[in-house]
């Protein structure tokens, strides 16, 4: 029989919390043979304008006026370099203006893609997956997952035998059954699956209103 729980308190042992992260447009510094090169880093996906500056003594640079110039999504974009003046330290203010409404006057200029991993995805439902060493098809749920840049969360009931414990009572299974459970455990926006065996029916259930 098909069967699931709604299991407030087992979910709160296993919760975990994932902390959104704010992708910013910043400017690095690459410093050799007296001067100092600029470069923007944007470590989003988003491509953006930026308009950057420096102020300052010591240093000699172009006096042509400042330019927006285009950073792609997850690009290193070379901005300007300042000579600097021998035996002098240079003091100088940068100033960085980020702009998401993309110009077609934006200067376009050669890029280094960065190797940044691509954003996590939110399923409808939060998915916690209870596996055993028993569990056949848990490595292939996990994997798709893990492929489709899901987030979700992986419990080993090996390592966790209170947990295993606490499934076990909601499951209305003993010990002893627990041990020789060969599927994976789901749990799928807080209630308990242990029919489904496949990625894609466990995803058919996140879909589902």
């Amino acid at each position: 029989m098909r069967t699931y729980i709604t299991f407030t308190l087992l979910l709160c042992l296993v919760t975990t919390f994932v902390k959104a992260q704010k992708h910013l447009v910043k400017v690095v510094e690459s410093e050799g043979n007296n001067r100092i090169a600029f470069y923007a880093e944007n470590r989003s996906f988003n491509d953006y304008d930026v308009l950057f500056t420096v102020k300052g003594t010591n240093f000699r640079q172009s006096a042509a006026k400042p330019r927006w110039i285009r950073v792609p999504g997850a690009s290193k974009v070379h901005l300007k370099t300042i000579v600097l003046m021998r035996d002098k330290k240079p003091l100088y203010t940068k100033a960085l203006r980020v702009n998401d409404s993309l110009s077609r006057r934006a200067l376009k200029k050669e890029f280094t893609v960065l190797d940044i991993p691509p954003p996590k995805i939110k399923p409808k439902k939060q998915i916690t997956i209870y596996t055993s060493e028993r569990c056949a098809s848990c490595d292939s749920i996990i994997n798709k997952l893990d492929a489709r840049n899901f987030i979700f969360r992986s419990v080993s009931l090996d390592e966790k035998p209170e947990i295993k414990e606490q499934l076990g009572k909601f499951l209305a299974k003993s010990a002893e059954e627990m041990d020789t459970i060969s599927s994976p455990i789901l749990s799928l926006g807080g209630r308990l699956y242990s029919w489904i065996s496949t990625y894609d029916k466990m995803m058919e259930e996140v879909e589902k209103e």
